[in-house]
């Protein structure tokens, strides 16, 4: 069982920045990927970006270019620094890991209990 834990989430004015920490500890065997997703009231919840070992991406495409995600994998933490913060942006922010808890296992995947980014002036 992994636990994730998220923080950093609050409330900044437009084209502020805020960086977001996810923590993930637990038994497993590996952890594969860390994701970020992110759901706005009433709207589905979607996904941000994606760290791996060997790789890192921004899948949504509206965030290109301002948020960054990065990652210790031996500390098993996982960062989203957003920058140029836009009202669109507003949700709350959910830190994703998917992982294996023996070698050959099925995949399994926790989630954090979400952390609120609001963006207003």
């Amino acid at each position: 069982q992994v636990h994730i834990v998220e923080s950093g989430g609050g409330l900044v004015q437009p084209g502020g920045s805020l960086r977001l920490s996810c923590a993930a500890s637990g038994t497993f065997f590996r952890i594969s990927t860390m994701d970020w997703y992110r759901q706005s009231p009433g709207k589905q919840r979607v996904l941000v970006a994606t760290i791996t070992a060997f790789d890192s991406t921004i899948n949504l495409e509206s965030v290109k270019g301002r948020f960054t995600i990065s990652g210790d994998n031996s500390k098993n933490t996982m960062y989203l620094q957003m920058n140029d913060l836009k009202s669109e942006d507003t949700a709350v922010y959910f830190c994703s890991a998917q992982y294996q808890t023996y070698m050959g296992s099925p995949n399994f995947r926790s989630w954090g209990q979400g952390t609120q980014v609001t963006v207003s002036a």
